[in-house]
């Protein structure tokens, strides 16, 4: 008989470790399946955002990865005189940590790996390729290449990088294109610049990148012309020159590696197929000019993380898991399409051309909402759900003509009665949760709803002025008060006029709506969640308030096989 799990993970990269600790903590049994004998132990992605470390927050590991990062880490570009084109320095942390941070990605991906130390039912294996899988009613069977004893699971993710053995035995395609140029990186230690911060030079003689990573690392990047053969680019001797391009004694570099590489701009044809889904690099690749394809897949693994643990435990309809590709694929799509844009801007090798752009820069960056708009970064797409696991309230009387609905709240620090200068995140907890500003929770949503949402978990928050924080009045056991320490939700409510909102795990505003219309948007996102709650006890020995539902009208079948 094959050993049984809820989730198989295919590949121990920064997805699937992430999405590995998210399971983990929702008690859901997992196996992470790993083709290598370690972990990759060197650098590749360069930058976290906010976003990824609010994930990590998330998963309690983000005070264990903070030490090998560089925060608010300012980018700038210059022209071939070195004269500044722009500058990315965004000042804000509206989700609660810095929106650009330099990282040593090996060491990262360590911590999120030993995270899982701390679950007997998430294992992983390395050594392990899958060769097939074929699903069933019932499952999935994984088989491997080297004769280790086949797993059964609910379902399959794919995080196993651009070459992806999931996506090619799910027959999907992998569209987009692989750009011709191609780029020399060289990672070295005891950085022979030593500055905290990183540069791109658009230089049409030859662009380069130099980016601090953290602990005295440094990333150089050369674009290699069409008459210089990867052969010559691996020469030590090529390397050195192109150092010392940037630093005054290449030879006392210290190499970690170095090697050539081109971008891709790709997005898989379809996320999911039944049992089988893909996260990461194995479902989108793109350039690296925004540092986006590692925070992508963390933000894969978020979206993905709570909705297989809710359809596994028993809490939610399969149909949860179709979201997932509505949700994400517009996101990445942009993703891609910003990165190749940037690298496009900042790579032409024709001095007309680059003499062209250089002006109209220069000329956008004395006009102040222009140089705001790149300084902060307001270009950077964020996720805005118009479909999937959101239900935006229909136009009429109390609706919203600006509704947050499908977006990211905030993550200000607040105080408790308890607790002072707490990021919100830790106050809510890992589930979902209902807050609302300055107003009775337990009588907006009725009795019946509420005891609803408390059987789901949920959270429920009272968010007040820090003038307020101590009044008695609304006192529920049920419901944390918290004072708005720094007036930053006041200012959020300010904008919007909606005044309950309803947080999915991953802090995606589920949905929103004003104090009167709180019950009925929320008999509506039960459903638009698949979600219906009768009580009872969770599956693999869990116990607590499960949600039942009733099950799908067509179950995902079929068999995939193939060799990698």
């Amino acid at each position: 008989m094959s050993e049984q799990v809820d989730v198989v993970i295919v590949g121990a990269g920064p997805s699937g470790l992430t999405l590995a600790n998210i399971l983990g903590l929702q008690g859901v049994r997992t196996l992470v399946v790993e083709e290598r004998d370690t972990l990759i132990d060197y650098p590749r992605g360069v930058g976290l955002d906010d976003e990824a470390l609010r994930t990590f927050q998330s998963i309690g590991l983000v005070e264990q990865i903070l030490p090998h990062t560089v925060p608010n880490q300012i980018l700038r570009f210059f022209d071939a005189r070195r004269r500044l084109l722009a500058e990315m320095a965004p000042p804000d942390a509206r989700f609660g940590w810095p929106k650009r941070n330099g990282f040593v990605q090996p060491l990262v991906d360590a911590e999120l790996y030993a995270g899982l130390d701390r679950f007997d039912h998430v294992e992983v294996r390395f050594g392990h390729r899958m060769a097939t899988c074929s699903t069933d009613d019932d499952g999935v069977t994984v088989e491997f290449e080297t004769g280790q004893p086949p797993v059964r699971a609910r379902y399959v993710v794919g995080c196993d990088g651009g070459r992806s053995t999931t996506r090619r035995l799910m027959g999907v395609s992998f569209d987009g294109t692989t750009s011709s140029t191609r780029w020399l990186v060289v990672d070295v230690a005891n950085d022979p610049l030593g500055h905290p911060n990183s540069e791109v030079g658009a230089d049409p003689a030859r662009p380069y990148v130099s980016i601090a990573i953290a602990h005295g690392i440094r990333r150089f990047e050369f674009m290699i012309h069409p008459d210089e053969t990867d052969q010559q680019a691996d020469d030590p001797a090529f390397v050195r020159k192109m150092l010392a391009q940037r630093v005054p004694h290449p030879e006392r570099v210290e190499m970690i590696r170095h090697r050539v590489y081109t971008h891709h701009s790709r997005i898989a044809g379809s996320f999911r197929k039944g049992r089988l889904l893909l996260a990461g690099d194995a479902a989108h690749l793109m350039p690296v000019w925004q540092g986006q394809g590692y925070n992508s897949g963390i933000r894969d693994a978020a979206n993905l993380g709570w909705k297989l643990a809710a359809v596994v435990s028993g809490r939610a309809d399969d149909r949860l898991l179709d979201t997932y590709d509505v949700e994400r694929r517009k996101h990445a799509r942009a993703m891609i399409d910003l990165s190749t844009l940037v690298g496009r801007v900042i790579s032409p090798t024709n001095r007309r051309v680059a003499a062209l752009r250089d002006r109209v820069i220069h000329a956008a960056s004395v006009v102040p909402t222009l140089k705001r708009y790149v300084l902060e970064m307001r270009f950077k797409p964020m996720p805005r759900y118009e479909a999937g696991a959101v239900y935006h309230v229909p136009a009429g009387v109390g609706s919203a003509a600006n509704s947050p609905t499908g977006t990211l709240f905030i993550q200000p620090r607040v105080d408790t009665r308890d607790t002072q200068n707490v990021l919100l995140d830790d106050v809510i907890g890992p589930g979902f949760a209902v807050l609302c500003w300055s107003n009775n929770l337990r009588a907006v949503l009725g009795d019946e709803t509420f005891s609803r949402w408390k059987a789901l978990g949920a959270t429920f928050i009272e968010a007040r002025p820090m003038t307020q924080l101590r009044w008695p009045g609304h006192d529920d056991p049920d419901v944390v008060i918290v004072g708005d320490r720094t007036g930053a939700l006041k200012q959020w409510f300010d904008v919007y006029t909606d005044s309950v909102l309803f947080l999915r795990p991953d802090r995606c505003i589920a949905s929103a709506c004003i104090a009167q219309r709180a019950p009925e948007v929320s008999r509506a996102l039960f459903d638009v969640l698949c979600l219906t709650q009768e009580g009872g006890s969770g599956s693999h020995g869990r116990t607590g308030p499960v949600l039942h539902v009733a099950q799908p009208a067509t179950e995902p079948s079929g068999t995939v096989t193939g060799t990698p």
